[in-house]
């Protein structure tokens, strides 16, 4: 008989909490075969469906044909008028773009590089005046550290 160890509610504030069980691989995969699955079924209906209405008017009296071609047309002649509504919107959009672009980000931009610019200039000033003499000072002492630990070697 084993016994768990019991978790204080400090310990167990930190661990996170398994109440929901994590999907396997597997079971995603099935999900995903019944998702493709089901659309190659729709995508198969739809065409019988279209093949169907084809022959069924093939079959039928000219009146009839003529009817269904007058209602295609007027359809079709809708559908290239919520496209035209369509391309005008994303005209507009992309105009927005554009003045949005030139406007705004531009002058961001142009700060950001003047920033930057004058960000590289105080780096320079700064190693030339503050970085490059402490170095050479620190090389003025190491060489005067060696040369006290040449003339008194029984320091160490």
């Amino acid at each position: 008989m084993t016994v768990e160890p019991q978790l204080t509610p400090v310990e167990s504030a930190g661990k996170p909490s398994n109440t929901q069980p994590q999907p396997s691989s597997s079971e995603e995969r099935s999900a995903d075969n019944r998702r493709a699955t089901g659309i190659i079924v729709g995508v198969v209906v739809v065409m019988l469906l279209i093949i169907g209405g084809i022959v069924l008017l093939a079959l039928a009296p000219e009146s009839t044909t003529a009817k269904v071609r007058d209602i295609f047309i007027i359809v079709m002649a809708l559908e290239s008028l919520v496209l035209g509504v369509a391309v005008i919107v994303l005209i507009i959009q992309v105009a927005t773009l554009i003045n949005l672009l030139q406007n705004e980000i531009k002058p961001i931009l142009d700060s950001t590089n003047e920033t930057v610019n004058h960000l590289r200039g105080t780096t320079q000033f700064l190693s030339n005046n503050l970085v490059e003499p402490v170095m050479k000072l620190n090389e003025y002492l190491a060489g005067l550290r060696k040369l006290f630990d040449f003339i008194r070697p029984d320091r160490r």
